[in-house]
């Protein structure tokens, strides 16, 4: 243990910034709320989880040297941008493609929760940006005698397991407030446009992005 995570000093400020960092809302916030408010706090739920297995796999990434490659390579960042992006925008076309259904009909078909799923791993991992934060924040508490890919995932994981506490904050708030808002079919239809704008101007955004903006 001694060597995979620093100094209880150095570990707390490392917490401290994960906390204040993780309760930030981004990109996956943002999807996160939208699923919950669209569709309720299970979908919202399996959006969490999906975020979070996306956002590891970036720390992963990071540690094997994979953010190195989106800094110093054009084309390698611009490739993964331009695929999140896409795919961001696609969710977009298919929440406004929905229909919009009576509450009591709209239970949720037996794969919807795998698919939710599903679109938040994308939507994380296809995030280069995440790989280049893991990077540059990540060596900032890492200690000499031990591995930098052990460290790197050690701290990455427990990064990624205080954002997925705070997303389920945002998730069962979202829950909670998306029964009182859909109850009439005029808030669902205007949740359908609001979920659609939301995805599509996350991937205008994604795919605007510098990659030195913060």
């Amino acid at each position: 243990m001694t060597n995979l995570l620093p100094s209880w000093p150095l570990l707390s400020a490392f917490m401290l910034a994960s906390l204040v960092l993780a309760v930030t809302p981004g990109p996956g916030v943002v999807y996160i709320l939208a699923r919950s408010l669209a569709q309720g706090r299970r979908h919202g739920m399996a959006s969490v989880a999906g975020v979070a297995l996306g956002n590891f796999g970036n720390a992963v990434g990071a540690a094997l040297g994979l953010a190195a490659l989106f800094a110093v390579s054009s084309l390698a960042f611009t490739v993964v941008k331009f695929a999140g992006a896409a795919y961001l925008i696609y969710l977009g076309v298919q929440a406004l493609r929905a229909p919009v259904v009576a509450p009591e009909d709209s239970a949720p078909a037996p794969d919807s929760l795998r698919r939710i799923f599903r679109d938040g791993f994308l939507v994380a991992l296809l995030n280069p940006k995440t790989a280049l934060f893991f990077a540059a924040f990540l060596p900032q508490f890492l200690v000499a005698q031990g591995s930098v890919v052990a460290q790197s995932v050690a701290l990455g994981a427990i990064f990624v397991a205080m954002a997925a506490l705070s997303d389920t904050a945002y998730a069962l708030a979202a829950g909670w407030i998306a029964p009182r808002l859909t109850r009439l079919r005029r808030f669902r239809r205007a949740g359908r446009y609001l979920t659609s704008g939301t995805f599509v101007g996350l991937g205008v955004l994604a795919a605007l992005a510098s990659r030195r903006s913060p």
